[in-house]
């Protein structure tokens, strides 16, 4: 099997310069990303299940695995959701789709994105990234889905790093476009 291109970019470029940049002996304590999780809450489903396997295919198309569908924990009277209802969808990615997702996410998606100034630079202080996409038809995958109704969808890049200036000089090493700070 043949290795993804931004997995021999980060191998060739990026861990060199990161290990280099972060002074660690050691090239296994150079970050890395672990998993990435995409997640679609589908608030529609309340009301109708259907709408789950439309969202999943999409999630799945776009993520290129099948995704699973998420339970409500617990019971919510005033949103009428009981325990154990379908509310979402979710997939991990881990190797070779991994990098092949965030290949897609930064040089085809993240640019597709109408007044895109870049993404915030804030890491949740435990070396994870989380951001939030308005709608899922920035990603070629959602064209043909993207006629009746469009959704949103959290994704979480999860790497190594506890810290968060590690973490940040590991995506801009792939290229991701963090918004400068400078008004």
């Amino acid at each position: 099997m043949s290795i993804a291109r931004l997995q021999e970019f980060y191998v060739k470029t990026v861990r060199p310069n990161l290990q280099k940049e972060l002074g660690l002996d050691n090239v296994m304590a150079v970050p890395k990303i672990e998993k990435i999780v995409l997640n679609i809450g589908v608030k529609e489903a309340v009301g109708d299940s259907r709408v789950l396997q439309k969202v999943s295919k999409v999630l799945g198309d776009i993520a290129g695995q099948a995704p699973v569908i998420t339970k409500a924990r617990t019971s919510i009277a005033g949103f009428k959701i009981r325990e154990g209802m379908p509310l979402g969808v979710m997939v991990t990615l881990r190797g070779r789709v991994m990098y092949e997702f965030l290949d897609k996410l930064i040089n085809v998606a993240l640019p597709n994105v109408r007044d895109f100034r870049g993404v915030k630079p804030v890491l949740d202080r435990r070396g994870n990234y989380n951001l939030g996409m308005k709608e899922w038809s920035v990603f070629p995958e959602a064209d043909g889905a993207a006629g009746d109704k469009v959704y949103g969808m959290n994704i979480t890049i999860h790497t190594s790093s506890d810290n968060d200036d590690a973490a940040r000089s590991l995506l801009k090493g792939f290229n991701m476009p963090f918004r400068s700070t400078e008004k």
